[in-house]
């Protein structure tokens, strides 16, 4: 067996057999296949695909290219995924929501590149907050509170990250059979029996189109049924961002208000709808509205702000935040972004938002980036609303006045204004 063989016969739309796919797997990752042999491969798949069961070959050997953390100890864990997007605050509502239930949350979670955002950005805002520690402490907070959520640590599927690289580099990313491999590789090697994903579909997504989102799911679902990972899919719309804001401490401040009670429409539908089904898969409840109000008395009781404070203090954060969100870095300058037109807002480009709070510096263009934790928006009209000239559309926080002005001048450019009346759109577009 050779990789020229393995190439040749992608390249003539022939199936791989398992063992060339662990072939590749493993001497790619060992070095002993070169960058452009890979490349090769990887376009033959982008271009001619994958069968149902090459993905899930795929999938299975990138899992076990490296450490895969073994959780069996803690019963049923149901991990949760998120495809990507703007504004995304939902794990650091939902983990201690579900937590507080007696549901435990060993959580994985990634840095934000481009212009989506990631979780552990986020809750790094919180002075102290640690996500750097070992998988033996990790384990021991989970059993002792129920809950953790760490950086990625291990060596998580290593094959995933050269492959992902050269994807970037070769315009290979938008392949389902290597977006599907990419998620499920991560998630099994995380440990997790079951997973919830969270699929985002429109500007600020992977998936722009709704049925390039459901074959996505259908595809992962799939893996996951092969994988004996009960898996289920929720297609979110990322037209607009979710919620208000987007930026890091703002975002940990728009999941506390949600924790007191305070939650966006559109994020707690999201958050509701998620969390619903990950007690499912626990075997916690059956009924999808039940679990809904299970999840809405433990936020009413305090019990889900209560398990985030414990979350946050036993990984050295400073629950002062927790309890006073004014005590967080505010930027110099906020700046209003005021409506030129009268109307109803019809589009508000979430991929656009995403652009303008990186060029703020609350995200990164390269992993050494640093992070601007107090930079970013905060949106007052959405898609649906009704607005007048002079209006504020929403605020721009920045500290460097001139990317501050930038911004608002780049975020008025986001919004669409018609005069007809526009249907406030619906956040889950299906669940399967």
């Amino acid at each position: 067996m050779n990789i020229l063989e393995i190439i040749a016969k992608k390249r003539d739309k022939k199936e791989l057999s398992k063992e060339e796919i662990n072939y590749f797997v493993t001497n790619y990752t060992n070095g002993n296949i070169a960058d452009y042999q890979a490349s090769a491969l990887i376009m033959a798949i982008y271009i001619n695909g994958m069968s149902k069961e090459e993905i899930t070959n795929l999938t299975l050997a990138m899992a076990y290219s490296g450490e895969v953390l073994d959780l069996s100890e803690f019963g049923i864990v149901v991990d949760k995924h998120s495809t990507g997007g703007i504004g995304d605050k939902v794990t650091l509502i939902l983990a201690p929501i579900i937590a507080s239930l007696g549901i435990p949350i060993a959580k994985m979670s990634g840095r934000g590149l481009g212009y989506t955002g990631g979780t552990i950005d986020k809750i790094e805002s919180i002075p102290g907050y640690q996500t750097n520690i070992d998988i033996k402490t990790f384990k021991e907070n989970v059993k002792k509170l129920g809950v953790s959520l760490i950086g990625q640590t291990l060596n998580l599927a290593p094959a995933d990250k050269k492959i992902y690289a050269l994807r970037d580099a070769t315009a290979t990313t938008e392949s389902i059979p290597l977006i599907s491999s990419s998620i499920m590789s991560k998630k099994i090697a995380a440990g997790a029996n079951k997973i919830v994903l969270d699929v985002t579909c429109g500007s600020g997504a992977f998936m722009k189109k709704l049925d390039d989102a459901v074959k996505l799911a259908e595809t992962m679902k799939n893996i996951g049924k092969l994988a004996e990972k009960e898996t289920v899919c929720v297609i979110t719309s990322m037209e607009e961002p979710l919620g208000e804001a987007v930026g890091n401490s703002l975002e940990v401040i728009e999941a506390i208000d949600a924790l007191n009670g305070k939650m966006k429409e559109d994020v707690k539908q999201v958050v509701l709808t998620l969390g619903a089904y990950m007690i499912k898969l626990a075997g916690k409840g059956e009924d999808i509205e039940e679990n809904k109000q299970k999840m809405l008395e433990q936020i009413q009781t305090g019990k889900a702000l209560a398990k985030f404070k414990e979350l946050v203090q036993n990984q050295n954060g400073d629950i002062s935040y927790i309890d006073n969100p004014n005590l967080f870095k505010k930027a110099k300058y906020i700046l209003p972004v005021v409506s030129d037109k009268t109307g109803y807002i019809k589009k508000l480009d979430a991929k656009m938002v995403g652009e303008i709070s990186v060029a703020l510096g609350a995200g990164r263009i390269k992993k050494e980036d640093k992070i601007d934790e107090a930079v970013g928006i905060i949106l007052k009209k959405k898609i649906g609303d009704k607005v007048k000239v002079g209006d504020i559309l929403g605020y721009i926080h920045a500290n460097d006045y001139t990317k501050g002005k930038c911004a608002v001048s780049d975020l008025v450019d986001c919004y669409e204004i018609s005069s007809e009346l526009v249907q406030k759109p619906q956040c889950i577009l299906k669940e399967m």
